[in-house]
């Protein structure tokens, strides 16, 4: 049996109604309470689960709609469930009172004259009004997240073609998550402050790739949600696009990861086009599709999300190292190791990214002589011939080292340190002193940049993290992996084509938002120092589609 009330003019979110639904229908005279806004999409739905009644025939979507299914046949359970429905709404009007003086405004010309330097607006309203709200804020000039799901692909397409022409920037609608410039935008981590950037079209992805970014011990500069219909043909990537160009522009930004479930062709032809065109490695992971290809120029394509962050992490560092170290564009790479086994990654690392041929042979320790660039392992037999071994004695290296500085088309120097027992006291001492006497005798017109990783822990008699301090202060670079240590050699080397003059988004300097919809949303906004205003948006001319716009045109 099915009992049916309507409470008239009190217009509350949804997820506020889903809770007191939860909460009434643990009633133990009842099996089950739906309350939901009198909106022609809510009403369609207590039809199609079987809780419609014909008192909610003349319901506007500003009216609460009850429906009590009970097993009772007293009409008394209505009065019952009207007391608490009440409870509920109080407590929820006496928390708004009471939300740490949350600003408020019932109407849109309020909540702006409220917060004049908003840019944002951020929308969680019914998704059959989400569209409408979000043109009024894209009209406004401000930027626009929509929480809102169920909104019209066409209603999209439109939004977001009015936002692109005007500079602006739409995520969503169903976009869940995005954090720009520090601000909590929807569901959202406390994350630490980084040069990744972030463009996602899945919202978990975006806070796993994140997250994990941050167990990386790196941080993250902007996260941009895009919803997930955006690289679908129909759509077409529109605000990827512009997301792209923000991140591109953006000074804090030295990496950016893409994730999204797989695009159409076009869409990741025209997507791939656009992360190409950016002078700033790009990580792009099309979830559920394995790629044929490591990378595509500038862009490296990961196959899983943890391998998303951790290509996210190590081009960051290495575009981080690369500010720090000389200029050698067009020059060679030499790698001096002491381990056998490194130098021989080392060697087919630089083959892969450079394209040079590897010698299978390895004769006198040389793992790669190609295209001028050289890795020699120094372990070999024929420089141990009555001499100690590298690791041991560092001598033998430092005079490979010294033979740089005749020759000045090498522009990179790689290295190994490797402690532990049995190992040099000091390897990286006798590495820095070698280096910096090489960079000396070549002077400022003749750079050297050494690149070095280390083997080892920091519960070694050498100390891993004392060993690296020495390298950092010789101005050596410490890439954590041959990997880094080899992209790191490769960017130095490779010519970089000139960036065009783009100008600096605005949005990515700091946030300040009207929040249209889910009082949570600003509160959680307020506690993270955001600026914010709670728009309580209800449905204009109490739904009524003719009459709102009719008093669309008079305004």
């Amino acid at each position: 049996m099915i009992y049916a009330f309507i409470k008239k003019g009190s217009f509350q979110d949804s997820v506020s109604l889903m809770i007191i639904s939860r909460k009434l229908s643990e009633h133990p005279q009842v099996e089950q309470v739906s309350v939901m806004m009198g909106t022609p999409a809510n009403k369609s739905m207590l039809e199609s689960t079987g809780f419609w009644h014909d008192d909610f025939t003349g319901a506007t979507p500003n009216d609460i709609c009850v429906a009590v299914r009970t097993d009772h046949a007293d009409p008394a359970i209505v009065e019952l469930i009207c007391e608490q429905l009440e409870k509920e709404l109080n407590a929820i009007a006496s928390a708004s009172g009471n939300s740490h003086q949350l600003p408020k405004a019932r109407r849109w010309e309020s909540a702006c004259q409220k917060l004049p330097q908003a840019n944002l607006l951020l929308v969680s309203v019914a998704g059959e009004y989400a569209a409408d709200v979000a043109r009024q804020g894209l009209e406004a000039g401000k930027n626009v997240m929509m929480f809102s799901d169920n909104v019209p692909l066409e209603q999209e397409v439109a939004l977001k073609t009015f936002a692109r022409e005007r500079g602006l920037l739409v995520m969503g609608p169903d976009c869940g998550t995005a954090m720009i410039a520090g601000a909590p935008l929807a569901f959202a981590n406390v994350l630490p402050s980084g040069d990744i950037g972030v463009i996602g079209a899945s919202g978990t992805g975006i806070q796993e790739v994140t997250s994990q970014i941050a167990l990386h011990g790196q941080g993250i500069s902007h996260a941009i949600g895009l919803g997930g219909r955006d690289l679908s043909a129909e759509v077409g990537g529109i605000s990827a696009l512009s997301a792209l160009e923000m991140l591109a522009a953006d000074e804090q930004t030295r990496a950016i990861a893409f994730v999204s479930k797989p695009p159409s062709p076009l869409v990741r032809e025209r997507i791939i086009g656009a992360m190409q065109q950016i002078d700033k490695p790009v990580v792009a992971l099309f979830l559920g599709s394995r790629p044929e290809h490591r990378r595509e120029g500038n862009v490296w394509l990961a196959h899983s999300l943890s391998d998303a962050a951790g290509l996210a992490v190590l081009l960051a560092r290495v575009a981080e190292q690369k500010r720090t170290l000389p200029a050698v564009a067009g020059k060679t790479i030499c790698g001096l190791y002491a381990g056998g086994t490194l130098a021989a990654e080392a060697a087919m690392l630089l083959t892969d990214r450079l394209s040079l041929t590897l010698n299978p042979h390895h004769p006198d320790g040389v793992m790669l002589e190609s295209g001028g660039h050289r890795v020699v392992d120094l372990g070999d037999d024929s420089y141990t011939l009555g001499r100690p071994h590298p690791m041991i004695d560092p001598t033998t290296r430092s005079i490979e080292i010294a033979k740089l500085a005749q020759q000045p088309e090498s522009g990179v120097l790689l290295l190994d340190v490797v402690l532990g027992y049995g190992a040099c006291a000091d390897p990286a001492g006798a590495v820095a002193e070698a280096v910096r006497l090489v960079q000396q005798a070549r002077g400022a017109q003749s750079p050297l940049a050494a690149i070095a990783t280390l083997t080892g822990t920091d519960a070694d008699p050498q100390g891993r993290a004392a060993q690296a301090d020495i390298l950092r202060a010789a101005g050596i670079a410490v890439a954590e992996t041959l990997e880094e240590a080899i992209q790191l050699a490769v960017e130095l080397i490779t010519p970089q084509p000139g960036g065009a003059s783009v100008t600096h988004p605005a949005l990515l300097d700091g946030v300040q938002v009207i929040n249209a919809g889910l009082r949570s949303f600003a509160l959680d906004l307020q506690s993270s120092g955001t600026p914010v205003v709670h728009y309580q948006w209800a449905p204009i001319a109490g739904g009524n589609a003719h009459l709102a716009g009719l008093l669309k045109q008079l305004h």
